[in-house]
């Protein structure tokens, strides 16, 4: 397995209340290909790169995801979540959802959103 570099980006989501409407522009715009994520009752969208990559995934404002906002969500490693969010605290951020253990999407103080997700050493 390999070595986790803690605080480097992991992944990237777009959540909007019409993903699938968004596919035909992230295609043409960034060469990418959509392939269906089963969510359910509805699909979600990973996206490749031309290279055979997931990059990024393209999320419907339903379910887990209906309070976010419609902009790029970037999912980051920390060692430790109960420290992480800690000093999302200490620092004047705000824990918008924690959800799931190891995983939590938090505010900054100027209003921007993060993915914290919990991968020990």
């Amino acid at each position: 397995m390999a070595q986790t570099t803690h605080g480097a980006p992991l992944w990237h989501d777009l959540t909007t209340p019409d993903a699938a409407q968004l596919v035909p522009f992230y295609q043409a715009v960034c060469n990418w290909t959509a392939s269906e994520h089963d969510m359910g009752d509805y699909a979600d969208f990973d996206m490749t790169n031309a290279g055979g990559e997931r990059v990024a995934g393209l999320c419907h404002a339903r379910g887990d995801n209906a309070s976010l906002p419609p902009v790029w969500l970037m999912y980051v490693s920390v060692p430790s979540l109960k420290e992480a969010l800690i000093q999302v605290d200490a620092h004047g951020g705000t824990v918008v959802d924690q959800r799931h253990p190891g995983f939590a999407i938090i505010r900054d103080p100027a209003g921007a959103h993060l993915a914290l997700l919990e991968q020990p050493a």
